[in-house]
């Protein structure tokens, strides 16, 4: 090449094209000229390629196999620069492509990718190519380009994409017995770009041994009948293959549905419905309709009944006692319990058997209970009632013998019945023999009644009501006259003690042995009698509702044409009409509703069943029975929770006066129940588990039990006014064990009784502590609080000799905690100490006067000091100190408040020692040592001291001895 360049010389210079010596003046602009004219003469040529370019490229990769290679020439070659290609360039915007040069001589170039190529977003690309040669030197930039190329690029498809079903699942119904040549189709798609990987070539069934089949085109068939018998429902799994073999992600669920041979009955309903407790009214079938597979139907009526006559006591009604269910429906006053829950103060029932509940008691032909004398008067009168829920199938054995429920017979000497209820072949008997004293005439003496009821084993409640001589049934609130009334002359008079028994009938004699006889079998709870009151319709209505039943939403939408009617109880609902449509809706409608609060968790058994009428047909279709039932889930337990003061000393006159003491005077009753967390609640940092709420509801029965031993009736007692009970309508029963409460009440009401409870004792100097336990009890106790226990010191008084006091001031530790209580100022009763006191230790008392002023005044600053810091503490804790090493000192120059002084300047005294104490303690600690000092054993001091030490009780826990 240098040589071909020198060659270039003469005939440039011959030209003019030199240094530029031949002008002067414009030399430079001359010598550029020149330049450029020789390099036009060297880069004559444009660069040539190809008119158009087919590519493929792989997505994913980044090299274009280009058909033909990319290669520019250049006619001015070998000459450097000028016959070099510098560059490939392609036009067109946000190209993924760049073209290279591999080599400047030979012009070889290379397409390539800049980043991945997706064949999903792009198949091809078009564009257009220009190569430039390298000028005519390394610092010029007049390059050269060719003509336009078309360049036409394929993207290549790579099967990374799985075939996808359009649907997550799907349903089929088919009738059993037929073969179906498409029962439903399945449809896959592949998101590839090419046709190969993008089309879907095969189906197939993932389960094994079933009777399906599958072609290419995902119609599914059934290879046999199917049976609904055999099964009612089948699940298969299908998957997809694209052409390139590769199956679906994610297999699909196909569901079908064998549904028999039309078939006259309900559809579309759910055997198990929940119910939440607090639900309130829940519809039991929302969906469903009557199929009558096109049959001529000109009316039906539809019968649903709830089943509940296995839960207690026939349904789900509450489980208070029945003297509290009395005062729920306003009966009157007087009930007597005959089978009461045991406990200390009805033990008469703690042998007999029971069942799940307290409240039922189970006689097995060998049980009776006597009833303790007194709880039952022993003559009643002309008017009363006998209520009771029994439950009694056909007597056992060939021969039915009388079974007792209730008996009054002598209890020695005599087999005479003066009053009793029993059954008798399937038969309720009440027998009512009158005194010879009370009237000397034949009279009414047994009533019969004979109903299917009494012996069907299923709960009823049976209310007698007696005004002599008519005697009125009323079974689960209807009324019912007996059929039989049998006459008997009076009983004779005699001084012999009665036996009211239950259960059995008390044989006290013609017998060795007084036993018990007539033995019932069957279930009885809530057994009570009220002597001089009948009850009305209202309360037996009440007293045997069930809390539990069926019930109609939005009654107004049941239309004209439905005909409904509801049994006493709810239990059973009866529905009538003639148009299919209007009684499928009156059905969806149908709901359960259980008022209970706490209800009792279980099963509640449903069945629908159903009467139709067709036209003119002899033969009507037959619509099998809905059996169903409700599941009543566990309600949130409570948690009752008692807190208050638990230890606390008394002086002696508070124990001896008639007030006596108040134990619970800050007795706090709390319900709370655990409830999930809500989300998002970012204040809340208990655990979930721990959250609680405050639930409001009703207490029956708090009692307050005596430990450590009874009550000593001669020195000790327990008291309430029974205002505090009247006014809250509760009861209450007291005895040397304990105090009892009960009655159905709120929470806030048990807490104003137990405010008022107060303990007395009338020699308080042998008493040391008393300790009480207070368990309070909601639905019989079914939820029981914790148990609150207390304990109640008697603050002694420390009498010693003179000597010793004077001692005994001096070694005084530095200083004593107070807590004061303004609030229990009327309730404490001052005590004060009259030592008898020499000469010669009052000369010495006067003298340690001022010794013992001066220690006063340090020591009551300190106090001050140590009290302001606790006063919070102690308020938040609502405890009392405690003082049990407590000594406390008396002062031998104190002596008794004077007879003269009344309550009213006792009073005057206590205020302005209120308002002394509001003061700062240095001016009240001062003005305290003021006085004492000025009145010496004056009585102004006295009384001073005197209230003062009546309203402090002290805590000795820090004193150091």
């Amino acid at each position: 090449m240098l040589p071909g360049r020198l060659c270039w010389v003469p005939l440039l210079l011959a030209l003019g094209v030199g240094s530029g010596s031949g002008s002067s003046g414009g030399g430079g602009g001359g010598g550029s000229r020149r330049r450029r004219l020789l390099a036009a003469k060297v880069n004559k040529h444009k660069p040539w390629i190809e008119t158009s370019y087919h590519g493929v490229i792989t997505e994913n990769n980044d090299t274009v196999i280009l058909d033909p290679p990319l290669v520019a020439l250049d006619k001015d070659a070998p000459v450097p620069f000028a016959g070099e290609i510098c560059a490939f360039k392609i036009h067109g915007q946000e190209l993924p492509f760049e073209a290279v040069v591999l080599n400047k001589t030979s012009g070889e170039g290379r397409l390539r990718a800049k980043s991945p190529i997706d064949c999903e977003l792009q198949k091809e690309y078009t564009f257009i190519i220009q190569a430039y040669d390298c000028g005519a030197g390394p610092r010029e930039t007049a390059w050269k380009k060719s003509h336009k190329a078309v360049v036409h690029i394929q993207v290549k498809d790579v099967n990374e994409f799985a075939p996808t079903f359009k649907e997550p699942a799907y349903k089929a119904v088919v009738t059993e017995g037929k073969i179906y040549d498409s029962i439903l189709q399945v449809e896959a798609a592949d998101e590839d770009c090419s046709p190969q990987y993008s089309q879907i070539c095969n189906y197939e069934i993932v389960t094994a041994d079933v009777p399906f089949a599958i072609d290419r085109n995902g119609n599914i068939r059934n290879t046999e009948k199917l049976s609904y018998d055999k099964q009612h429902q089948y699940e298969i799994l299908v998957t997809a293959y694209d052409c390139g073999q590769k199956p679906a992600a994610q297999d699909t669920l196909v569901q079908v549905d064998v549904k028999p041979v039309c078939k006259p009955g309900w559809q579309d309903w759910t055997k198990r419905i929940e119910y939440q407790p607090g639900s309130g009214s829940v519809p039991l079938f929302p969906s469903i309709h009557l199929e009558t597979c096109d049959g001529a139907v000109s009316s039906i009526q539809i019968t649903t009944e709830l089943q509940t006559n296995y839960i207690g006591k026939g349904c789900d009604r509450e489980t208070y006692s029945e003297k509290s269910l009395q005062k729920l429906c306003g009966a009157s006053s007087g009930i007597i319990d005959l089978l009461p829950s045991p406990s200390t103060t009805t033990n008469w029932t703690a042998g007999l058997l029971v069942d799940s509940s307290e409240m039922i008691f189970r006689f097995d032909g060998r049980q009776g209970a006597k009833i303790p004398d007194g709880i039952v008067p022993k003559n009643l009168t002309d008017q009363f009632t006998i209520t009771m829920w029994m439950k009694h199938g056909p007597s056992p054995g060939v021969r039915a013998e009388k079974e007792t429920i209730l008996c009054n017979s002598d209890k020695t000497e005599m087999n005479r019945h003066h009053y009793a209820l029993y059954v008798h072949n399937c038969r309720l008997v009440f027998l009512l023999r009158k005194d010879f004293d009370q009237a000397d005439t034949f009279r009414p003496a047994e009533f019969h009644w004979k109903l299917d009821q009494i012996c069907d084993k299923e709960w009823h409640y049976y209310v007698i009501n007696v005004e002599f001589p008519v005697v009125t049934l009323y079974m689960d609130g209807a009324t019912y006259e007996p059929y039989l009334v049998t006459n008997d002359w009076p009983i004779h008079p005699s001084h012999i003690a009665m036996q009211l028994t239950v259960g059995a009938c008390w044989q006290g004699g013609e017998v060795a042995k007084p036993r018990f006889a007539q033995f019932f079998h069957g279930s009885l709870a809530s057994l009570t009698i009220r002597p001089g009151k009948m009850e009305s319709q209202k309360v037996i209505s009440c007293l045997q509702a069930c809390k539990e039943g069926l019930d109609i939403n939005s009654l107004e939408s049941l239309g004209r044409g439905i005909k409904y009617h509801f049994n006493p109880s709810q239990s059973v609902l009866v529905m009538e009409g003639d148009d299919i449509g209007n009684i499928n809706r009156a059905l969806q409608k149908v709901s359960y509703i259980n008022s209970r609060q706490f209800p009792t968790a279980g099963v509640r058994r449903l069945k629908v069943s159903s009467e139709v009428q067709c036209f003119g047909e002899d033969v009507c279709i037959s619509i099998p029975d809905v059996d169903a039932y409700v599941m009543v889930l566990q309600a949130v337990e409570p948690q009752i929770t008692l807190r208050g003061t638990d230890r606390f000393w008394r002086p002696a006159a508070q124990f001896e006066s008639a007030r006596g003491v108040l134990l619970f005077p800050d007795i706090k009753i709390v319900s709370t129940f655990a409830k999930a967390e809500a989300p998002g609640d970012l204040k809340t940092t208990a655990p979930k588990s721990a959250v609680l709420d405050e639930m409001l509801h009703n207490l029956d029965f708090c009692d307050i039990l005596v430990l450590d031993g009874d009550l000593d009736p001669r020195q000790e007692c327990l008291e309430l006014n029974h205002s505090e009970l009247h006014q809250r309508h509760l009861d209450a029963t007291n005895s040397t064990a304990g105090y009892s409460i009960y009655g159905v009440g709120s929470l806030s009401r048990y807490e104003q009784v137990l405010h008022h409870i107060r303990y007395r004792n009338w020699r308080p100097a042998s008493l040391g502590a008393r300790r009480f336990r207070l368990k309070c009890s909601e639905l019989n106790g079914r939820y029981t609080s914790n148990e609150f226990n207390l304990e109640v010191s008697v603050l002694h008084e420390v009498r010693v000799s003179d000597e010793e006091h004077v001692n005994h001031l001096i070694v005084q530790p530095p200083f004593l905690q107070s807590v004061h209580h303004p609030e229990s100022r009327s309730s404490i009763q001052r005590s004060a100490v009259v030592p008898s006191i020499a000469t010669v230790v009052i000369i010495i008392s006067v003298c340690m006067l001022v010794f013992v002023v001066a220690m006063g005044v340090y020591r009551v600053r300190v106090a001050h000091q140590h009290f302001t810091q606790e006063t919070e503490a102690a308020k938040e804790a609502e405890m009392d100190w405690d003082d049990s090493a407590l000594t406390i000192t008396v002062n031998p120059m104190e002596k008794h408040e004077e007879p003269g002084r009344g309550e009213d300047e006792t009073e005057d005294e206590e205020e302005e020692e209120e308002v002394e104490e509001d003061l700062s303690s240095s001016s009240s600690d001062s003005d305290d040592s003021d006085e004492e000092e000025e009145e010496g054993l004056g009585r102004g001091r006295r009384g001073q001291s005197g209230a003062r030490q009546a309203q402090l009780e002290w805590d000795d826990s820090t004193l150091h001895y």
